[in-house]
């Protein structure tokens, strides 16, 4: 985004950093106190704006602390923000359980399937030497080892479930795009992450992986819904 240019003075660019996390910032406002020229920074964090040597830059965002440098004669300039406020674990405020902790409870309730489930090393060493674990065979064949490791997998797919909900939440995404009701909850079902992306991804990444796929949404709403279920035919 390229902002108002003052007479004599060059096009300077520029990126905003968190200092915290090291990502991009957008919704920055970058003010030049020399010749009185400011705007908003773009989605990639990166702005444009009229300035020169010894001018002073400020920036300012929501939840950050504004930054200040002096212009010098280098084109391209870098703002570190630092926040305002400190982030706590979303728990302690809504009062509901992460997905460590439930995960924890139901390793904790089904220990015995665990237990059960984890056949351990096959082989084993003795007073006569190395040899295969008749135990831990028994477990990986046995139908009781197999339901064992079955209850495992989807223990942890509920665990991977869980962490993309405590995140991609109807309150964030209805803010994000403004959806309401059925159309959110149908938006919400067609988009929803994969569990590895919510693990990568920060605040900005998730907000703008919603607000594109909003994009795709609006042009076709039925594009990932899946088709319902065929009704019985009557006999």
């Amino acid at each position: 985004m390229c902002f108002g240019y003052a007479v004599a003075q060059t096009p300077i660019q520029g990126i905003v950093f968190d200092t915290q996390t090291k990502q991009r910032i957008s919704q920055v406002y970058v003010y030049n106190t020399a010749n009185d020229a400011g705007g908003y920074n773009n989605t990639r964090g990166e702005f444009t704006i009229a300035a020169s040597p010894g001018d002073i830059l400020i920036a300012a965002a929501k939840g950050y602390h504004a930054d200040t440098l002096v212009v010098s004669e280098k084109r391209i300039v870098l703002f570190n923000m630092e926040r305002s406020t400190r982030w706590i674990d979303e728990v302690s405020v809504v009062a509901r359980r992460s997905p460590e902790e439930r995960l924890l409870e139901n390793k904790r309730a089904y220990s015995t399937a665990y237990s059960k489930g984890d056949a351990g090393s096959i082989f084993s060493v003795g007073p006569t030497g190395a040899g295969m674990s008749i135990d831990a065979l028994y477990k990986l064949i046995s139908r009781e080892g197999k339901n064992s490791r079955r209850l495992q997998e989807i223990i942890e797919h509920d665990y991977r479930e869980t962490v993309i909900d405590y995140r991609f939440t109807p309150d964030l995404v209805s803010s994000v795009t403004g959806l309401r009701g059925e159309t959110l909850v149908d938006f919400m079902r067609q988009y929803r992450p994969s569990y590895y992306f919510v693990l990568s991804a920060n605040d900005y990444n998730l907000a703008f992986y919603i607000r594109s796929s909003l994009v795709r949404y609006r042009q076709n709403p039925a594009a990932l819904r899946l088709p319902p279920f065929p009704s019985a035919e009557p006999r």
